[in-house]
């Protein structure tokens, strides 16, 4: 609320104990603008710097609360009253609302509001109805002063509790403190602990350096020596081939040396001319133990597989069906490889029995003994192709057998390096 808004005598009476309490304060806390007016008499000052006093408490909040303390204890009394221990007689309430302004003390709006009021009733009624109206006022104000010390004491109880809370607060502070010195102290070791096991971490490291490098040349003398042990070997072998050279030499002059002494004349007859030759006659089993066995022999897959690690290649349809055609390919396929696992059983033979797959969707199952080795061709490729692919993989100078009538499948093994059978020498050797 603005001064000028007072009423006239509400506002002289704020002017007459500011003034006053100008007297009062240390020329410091007073504003410039009337700090020249501070040693005048009261009323003087009042009359010459009142309005300058006045807008000062109402634009200097610090200035109006330093003055404040000075009007507290000027009009004790009044303060007194305003703060609900005593009743403002009507006389006074035109200086208790100033000093209610001053001192901005709860309800200072209302006590103003009525001091107005209280000088409208003066000056427009008579002696009774202003009594009549201080009353009101009063209880007004009484009211005021009961809905303010209500106000007090909520906004009291709002303090012990926020004290209460401020010391738990506290309180958790400085469990918090404690714990958390703890946790520094708890770190602090751990950080000893962690410097200490660096520490530890890096003489080993170092050692294991060290011990590195020991070993590096232990490795490089080892390697030196083994070296020189190498070098001394081959010395003794070349000096053992000398030797052995120098040896030989001897032994073949020894034996031209020999030869000349004895004068061995030079012959001219083989072995093969002190056998008698067979006159020609009828055939007999004797003149055919020399003949070229054919390929549908049995005799000649048997002397085949007693070759040392020979491979047996079997195409399986081809033998099967010369063996068993009126059998179903199932049980074909059982009899024969269950005909070749006793053949080649114990013999260290390799076999393989290719059947053709080129149209089956799914392989079939088929019983395959430890000895033998089956195979499908895939959808799409005949037997054929899979047994030259087979015969092409065995390295030069093995021997490979390959049992099929295809005379395609054995032209082209037979170019390959492998021996073809045909189908009816193992069907023999089966027995079917």
């Amino acid at each position: 609320m603005n001064a000028d808004e007072l009423p006239a005598d509400v506002r002289a009476a704020v002017i007459s104990l500011a003034s006053d309490g100008v007297g009062r304060m240390p020329a410091a806390q007073v504003p410039a603008g009337i700090r020249r007016s501070a040693s005048f008499a009261p009323a003087r000052r009042a009359k010459l710097v009142g309005r300058q006093i006045v807008e000062a408490v109402t634009t200097d909040d610090d200035f109006r609360e330093r003055l404040a303390v000075q009007v507290r204890a000027m009009a004790s009394a009044t303060v007194t009253a305003l703060e609900g221990e005593a009743e403002i007689p009507a006389a006074e309430i035109a200086r208790a609302a100033a000093v209610a302004y001053l001192l901005r003390t709860e309800g200072w709006r209302d006590v103003v509001a009525g001091a107005a009021a209280a000088e409208r009733h003066g000056r427009g009624g008579s002696g009774e109805r202003s009594a009549a109206g201080v009353e009101r006022l009063n209880a007004q104000l009484r009211q005021a002063q009961a809905d303010a010390r209500q106000q007090r004491d909520k906004l009291r109880a709002q303090i012990d509790r926020l004290k209460h809370d401020n010391a738990t607060l506290r309180r958790t502070l400085g469990q918090t403190r404690v714990e958390l010195k703890d946790a520094l102290s708890s770190t602090a070791r751990a950080a000893g602990e962690l410097d200490d096991v660096r520490h530890a971490a890096d003489v080993a490291m170092r050692e294991a350096a060290a011990e590195a490098r020991r070993l590096r040349a232990r490795v490089s003398d080892l390697e030196g020596a083994s070296t020189a042990v190498r070098r001394v070997a081959r010395d003794d072998r070349d000096a053992e081939v000398v030797r052995l050279r120098l040896l030989i030499e001897t032994m073949m002059e020894a034996a031209s040396g020999l030869r000349r002494e004895l004068a061995l004349p030079a012959s001219s007859a083989f072995p093969a001319d002190g056998v008698d030759a067979l006159e020609p006659g009828p055939a007999s089993a004797a003149s055919q133990v020399g003949r070229a066995l054919l390929s549908d022999d049995p005799a000649l897959l048997r002397r085949l597989l007693e070759l040392p690690r020979v491979h047996l290649i079997v195409d399986g349809y081809n033998v099967s069906k010369e063996a068993w055609p009126s059998a179903p390919l199932e049980q074909q396929r059982t009899r024969l490889v269950a005909g070749l696992a006793g053949l080649v059983g114990g013999k260290g033979v390799e076999t393989t029995v290719v059947f053709d797959g080129a149209d089956l969707l799914h392989t079939p199952a088929v019983p395959s003994p430890r000895a033998v080795r089956v195979r499908f061709s895939p959808p799409g490729v005949i037997a054929d192709d899979i047994i030259r692919q087979l015969v092409a993989a065995e390295p030069s100078g093995r021997p490979v057998v390959v049992v099929s009538t295809d005379r395609e499948v054995a032209e082209s093994v037979t170019k390959m390096g492998a021996r073809s059978v045909a189908s009816a020498g193992l069907v023999a050797v089966l027995g079917r």
